[in-house]
């Protein structure tokens, strides 16, 4: 009996291309307190209505000066003021200065200021007859920050698909958003499929029976959704039977934007997403010429997304971060999904050259190169803790000592 030619395999970029094409960003959006918005994509461009600094003001603590005073000076200049931040100076009396300090107002007439430890107060009984011995030579613009050098007036300060990060966050609160308007949290059901999983804290590990072992997936999973800004529902472990998926993916789909399951998407009798999901919607995605992760599935159940990645911890792990991570942050009206990677060197050598685009767990060592984890199969979870970063090897080629490869560092892919 002749069988069918078996499907090339789908190439990563591809598939990721078909992935982002396939969602829409969400419209429904909500506002935060500007400190609680860490980590949301921001829905509303911010333009800024006032410059930032508002002022010339002083970069330092030290003298404001006229620099032509300051190169005809022939002992020391008298101090006529002193401008503490938050206050306003006076125009600055011809051949004196003022006593500034940092993120105060320059005041009309000064165009420098000069630190304090290049300046020496002399004649001081008191503040009033303060002078002050300058002993560098200031030039124009010295230490001063220009009004709107940070931000301008009008400028856009923040775009609309931003991921808010602790920095943005401070910009936002420098033109004075109490508030942002952010993307609502994507909705995602989470369940795993396989009759050989159990929930950590039901059995004791010395009362564990043949052939099963816990589920880690869910816990990864769920935290990497959540960093993510997803709300997420965790379903548990559904058993390995075809009415229960299809029942457990029905009542998923009903109430989230993804569905996304871990395990059961390969071709075993016993893995039962492919169909379900088929009986329910359409599937458009099936394998991906990466290693680990090539079982990997993506549909559609209604208005639903649904995304199965594969059983094993690895590849669940790995699927996730160059896939669903990119997705889901589409979803949410980010456009800059790339990962970045850097050029690093390898320390080791690596001749198993594969066909697929392989996916090395790595970390760099104290000398700047990358160290290989020894054991690189896919249900190994160990090199995913000991390990920084990912090395994204091209299919069929080799990795010698020495030789400069991708590095994509898990702070790139995790955050």
């Amino acid at each position: 009996m002749s069988t069918a030619p078996r499907k090339p395999l789908m190439p990563l970029d591809d598939a990721l291309a078909q992935l982002l094409a396939s969602v829409a960003p969400l419209t429904q959006t909500e506002a935060l307190a500007t400190g609680d918005a860490d980590g949301r994509v921001l829905a509303q461009a911010i333009v800024s209505g006032l410059q930032v600094p508002p002022c010339d003001n002083s970069a330092m603590d030290g003298y404001a000066v006229r620099v032509d005073d300051v190169l005809a000076a022939q002992g020391a200049l008298p101090v006529s003021q002193r401008i503490a931040a938050g206050s306003v100076g006076t125009p600055l009396q011809p051949g004196t200065v003022a006593r500034i300090f940092t993120g105060a107002p320059v005041p009309p007439g000064a165009d420098a200021v000069v630190m304090q430890e290049e300046c020496v107060v002399v004649d001081a009984a008191d503040a009033a007859s303060a002078h002050v011995q300058i002993h560098s030579t200031p030039l124009p613009g010295q230490n001063i920050r220009r009004s709107g050098e940070d931000v301008a007036r009008g400028d856009v300060v923040l775009a609309a698909g931003a991921r808010l990060g602790p920095a943005a966050l401070g910009l936002g609160a420098s033109v004075g958003m109490a508030q942002l308007q952010v993307v609502r949290k994507p909705r995602v059901a989470l369940f795993s499929t396989g009759d050989e999983l159990v929930l950590p804290g039901t059995v004791p590990p010395e009362q564990m029976p043949p052939g099963a072992i816990y589920n880690s997936n869910r816990f990864f999973l769920s935290a990497m959704l959540r960093r993510l800004g997803c709300e997420v529902t965790d379903l548990g472990i559904v058993p390995d039977r075809l009415d229960a998926t299809v029942e457990a993916l029905q009542q998923a789909a009903a109430s989230h934007d993804l569905v996304l399951t871990s395990g059961g998407v390969s071709v075993g009798e016993e893995d039962h997403i492919k169909p379900a999901v088929q009986s329910l919607g359409q599937l458009d995605l099936w394998q991906i010429a990466i290693k680990p992760g090539k079982p990997f599935a993506h549909g559609r159940i209604g208005a639903a997304h649904f995304i199965g990645l594969p059983g094993n911890p690895v590849s669940s792990f790995v699927t996730f971060v160059l896939l669903v991570r990119p997705f889901l942050l589409r979803m949410q009206g980010v456009q800059d999904v790339a990962m970045k990677s850097i050029a690093a060197r390898a320390d080791f050598d690596w001749p198993r050259a594969e066909k697929r685009r392989e996916f090395l767990r790595v970390r760099r060592n104290e000398q700047g190169g990358l160290e290989l984890f020894t054991n690189q199969s896919s249900g190994v979870l160990t090199s995913a803790v000991w390990g920084d970063g990912l090395i994204d090897t091209p299919p069929g080629e080799p990795i010698h000592y020495g030789a400069t490869v991708r590095y994509i560092p898990f702070s790139e892919l995790l955050a």
